[in-house]
């Protein structure tokens, strides 16, 4: 009996053991959990969401070229886990994992926050031509090799018409090193294949909605749930009913990053938000007024969760940003050395900000920025790996997992938490 006991205490031991060392899988998801697992693949963003009654939604599919030497170079991030699959091919298979079981394999969503290679893709010599006459990359490949059924963009006739040819000739895009013109024409492509193929709808985000997108089959078990849609192509939500107005005239093109999508979703308590690459701070290290970050920043409010705009790039990240969201976890999704911004770690740390604890947890973090940063990457709660927002209880708490990927496994490596949410 002695014996027995003692190898029991033992057995516990090595699976306290394991779970330190990263052994042990996620647990699956619940219904009444919100899922928000941040993906890291090395080629750009992806967050999947799975919401509490199961529908699942996608922001972002990036997949820059594998023919650049700004990709191959030390200042990027390798590809990950291995070069075995493309970065779409690994998103896909992180969310075969992760999907609920028994469910459809399908998205009922995805949202593309601009069009930008690190956020939908990039056609180049290397890519597969799919049946439908388009490359196979970002967006386009997730998309074929998983149904989407509604697919969310900025839209293509504002500020600028990107459907004319007058406009699609012009210097800025005729001699656009990344091809932004070329992988939209695919795109167009990819949306007229797939909703002859599987009923894909295409629409642009609807701006001042929360209805747009919504819980696909069980909404009235969670009143409290719901996605708000803050701006789209400059053009902002004033908070009240769905009313908008608008940073930029049209024909005015300010470039990509200012017309992202940013959206905020609120579960209870908790809120969550993400605004793909707009940016508060101006040419000279000023805050900027009249950017995105300083316009959006009273709509969206305080949140638990937010993550960096821009990667955290240092024209992101504004001081009145800051201080006006003052999350207690900041989730950075990077690609490159040249994220985050010393000073933009230091702006999202001050307690002259805001006051309280906050948490960083980074996708990547290169060599290149360890040594700029330097002491400053103990603010860090980890700086490698897939990033995992689990939210319970109608949106009361959170955990927080990071789990491994360099691993097709995806095992945990560290859990934090559980949050209170405010």
């Amino acid at each position: 009996m002695h014996f027995n006991l003692k190898r029991t205490y033992l057995l516990v031991i090595i699976l306290m053991v394991q779970l330190l060392q990263g052994q042990q899988q996620l647990p699956e998801w619940q219904p009444g959990y919100l899922d928000i697992h941040h993906i890291n693949t090395g080629r750009g963003d992806a967050a999947f969401m799975v919401f509490p009654d199961g529908t699942t939604f996608l922001v972002d599919a990036g997949d820059m070229s594998e023919t650049h030497p700004r990709t191959t170079s030390g200042r990027n991030a390798k590809l990950v886990p291995n070069r075995s699959k493309t970065a779409p091919e690994w998103i896909v298979d992180y969310i075969d994992q992760f999907l609920p079981k028994k469910q459809e394999r399908k998205l009922d969503y995805a949202l593309i926050t601009h069009y930008h290679d690190d956020h939908f893709g990039e056609i180049d010599s290397l890519r597969i031509i799919a049946p439908g006459g388009y490359q196979l990359t970002g967006i386009m490949e997730v998309g074929t090799l998983i149904p989407i059924k509604k697919m969310i963009d900025r839209g293509f006739d504002f500020p600028i018409d990107l459907k004319d040819k007058k406009v699609q000739s012009q210097e800025r895009f005729s001699k656009d090193a990344y091809g932004m013109i070329p992988t939209l024409k695919d795109y167009w492509k990819f949306i007229d294949h797939q909703s002859d193929k599987v009923g894909l709808k295409n629409e642009a985000l609807q701006v001042g909605s929360n209805h747009q997108i919504t819980l696909k089959h069980h909404p009235n078990d969670y009143p409290g749930f719901s996605v708000q849609n803050i701006a789209s192509n400059g053009n902002i939500w004033t908070g009240y009913d769905d009313s908008v107005y608008s940073l930029f005239k049209e024909g005015e093109y300010p470039g990509e990053n200012p017309l992202s999508n940013v959206i905020r979703i609120d579960y209870g308590k908790f809120n969550y938000y993400t605004g793909g690459d707009i940016s508060g701070i101006d040419g000279f290290g000023q805050t900027d007024m009249d950017a995105l970050e300083s316009h959006v920043a009273p709509v969206i409010g305080a949140v638990d969760v937010a993550t960096l705009n821009h990667h955290g790039n240092r024209d992101s990240q504004n001081p009145l940003y800051v201080r006006t969201i003052r999350p207690r976890v900041w989730i950075q999704q990077n690609w490159t050395a040249d994220h985050p911004g010393e000073e933009v770690l230091r702006r999202i740390t001050s307690k002259k900000l805001y006051p309280g604890d906050r948490d960083i947890f980074s996708t990547i973090m290169l060599q290149g920025t360890k040594d700029v940063i330097g002491g400053r990457l103990d603010q860090y709660k980890s700086q490698e790996g897939h990033i995992v927002v689990r939210v319970y209880n109608n949106g009361d708490s959170y955990d927080i997992y990071v789990l491994d990927d360099t691993s097709e496994k995806r095992e945990i490596v560290s859990k934090h938490g559980p949050y209170k949410a405010r």
